[in-house]
């Protein structure tokens, strides 16, 4: 690189820094939804139907990013949420971002916080074919109840077993001619899950993240 490209390459540096190699995830957006009942703000989760991915766990409403309906995701957030819970877009109001979660599985979830201008939860008409169930959780619960807290081992796997019982590998990495100890799954990264329980309701994983971030948010005011 020649001296008189510097300036050039800082010109095409990011005001705001994202999230390099965005675009090998699986990228969705959520609505952390809030509604107003007895003059109490509470969360709106939903439990996902029985014959889809992730099948039966506690979220908000979301999805994937689709290029061709989309024009950034906070359209996403909004067609998903119309889509799953059967209210008209100017039901809903955005008030803000949220921070971009980047799971385990190979999916960034960029959150947005969001009120459902509707009087009772009877008005919605849910999708069945991806929402089993909609209920609301006063955020006062959350914000008085600390939320579990455990562990999960990620391990870098340079290979896999398939169906047929043969090893394939997608990592050749004594080809490579990188160390050793990189021939075989390696890594002891531990990452946290939190949990919340509410009478016989689990809210765990990036939507008890989403939140505790509000939760933690909301102290700080």
């Amino acid at each position: 690189m020649q001296k008189s490209m510097l300036e050039g390459l800082k010109d095409k540096l990011p005001v705001v820094p994202g999230i390099l190699g965005k675009e090998d995830y699986f990228n969705s957006a959520v609505l952390v939804l809030l509604m107003l009942i007895n003059e109490e703000f509470h969360f709106v989760l939903q439990k996902r139907a029985a014959n889809i991915r992730q099948a039966g766990e506690i979220c908000f409403p979301g999805g994937k990013f689709d290029p061709v309906q989309d024009a950034n995701f906070r359209d996403t957030a909004i067609r998903e949420t119309v889509e799953e819970l059967g209210v008209t877009s100017d039901k809903i109001r955005i008030i803000g971002n949220l921070d971009t979660v980047v799971a385990i599985m190979n999916t960034t979830v960029d959150a947005f916080l969001g009120i459902l201008d509707v009087y009772s939860l009877e008005e919605l008409q849910i999708n069945q074919h991806e929402v089993e169930k909609v209920f609301a959780i006063p955020v006062s619960f959350f914000e008085d109840n600390e939320p579990e807290a455990y562990k999960v081992n990620v391990r870098v796997h340079p290979s896999y077993v398939n169906q047929a019982g043969e090893e394939v590998t997608i990592f050749p990495a004594k080809e490579l001619g990188i160390p050793e100890r990189y021939h075989k799954p390696w890594g002891y990264a531990m990452r946290e899950v939190i949990v919340y329980r509410i009478e016989g309701i689990t809210i765990w994983g990036m939507t008890a993240r989403l939140i505790r971030d509000v939760v933690i948010k909301l102290r700080g005011l």
